[in-house]
């Protein structure tokens, strides 16, 4: 139920009771073939090593997938696309992966896992944004505490930006890097400014104009990148 449907509720129940009639529409198509999209940075001098900056493709069919999760694939692109601008070269591969089915059922990232899994120990690290495009405040971590240390200068940073949150998690930070994260490879999700995501998830509503572009160009996964030596 949208966040309109359930005010107009509210506001139709302050006068008395109400009755509804609900039509759920909701159907399981056959499967079909889609693929993940996957573009390499290559590193200057550990090509073999791979940092995977991502988001995912699929979005639920009542919108058009702005916020959940179009400017995901972005905020990734974003992140090789100004290495390149500034003719930066990172040590490591950077690998920009658009993740395919996450929203029903994740086989993007299981067929990502069935063929990379004897590799990930060459995964340096893994970062998905799917949290929308409001501003950022910073990331969730699942890594060895010695790892979440060595972050520590990029909270400095990212001060000024009001994103130098780093937060400690059990959990894989991203439905889509769980794999990696299960396997050891140091796991980040960006966290952001929540107070309206819901307004728009899964809905109609998730559509182009609710993203406001300032906030979106805020987003910190290639300061994480620059900034940190075990991951440049």
């Amino acid at each position: 139920m949208t966040a309109e449907d359930a005010d107009l509720i509210v506001h139709l129940a302050s006068q008395g009771k109400i009755r509804m009639h609900l039509t759920l529409t909701p159907q399981k198509l056959p499967d079909e073939t889609g693929y993940n999209v996957i573009a390499d940075l290559k590193g200057s001098e550990h090509p073999e090593e791979i940092v995977v900056v991502s988001g995912h493709l699929d979005s639920w069919d009542l919108g058009t997938g702005a916020i959940d999760d179009g400017a995901g694939i972005v905020i990734a692109m974003e992140t090789a696309e100004i290495l390149q601008r500034l003719h930066l070269r990172p040590a490591r591969t950077l690998r920009v992966i658009a993740w395919m089915d996450e929203e029903t059922g994740g086989a993007g990232s299981r067929a990502y896992s069935s063929e990379y899994s004897n590799n990930f120990i060459h995964h340096i690290a893994a970062i998905e944004s799917d949290s929308g495009a409001a501003h950022p405040l910073g990331f969730e971590v699942k890594a060895a505490p010695a790892a979440i240390n060595a972050l520590r200068p990029v909270q400095t940073v990212l001060l000024s930006t009001g994103a130098s949150v780093l937060q400690p998690t059990a959990d894989a930070p991203g439905a889509d890097i769980s794999a990696m994260a299960d396997a050891g490879v140091p796991a980040f999700g960006v966290m952001q400014d929540g107070r309206t995501y819901f307004n728009y998830h899964h809905t109609a509503a998730d559509t182009l104009d609710k993203i406001v572009p300032t906030e979106l160009r805020e987003m910190p996964p290639q300061w994480l990148f620059w900034h940190t030596p075990w991951l440049t």
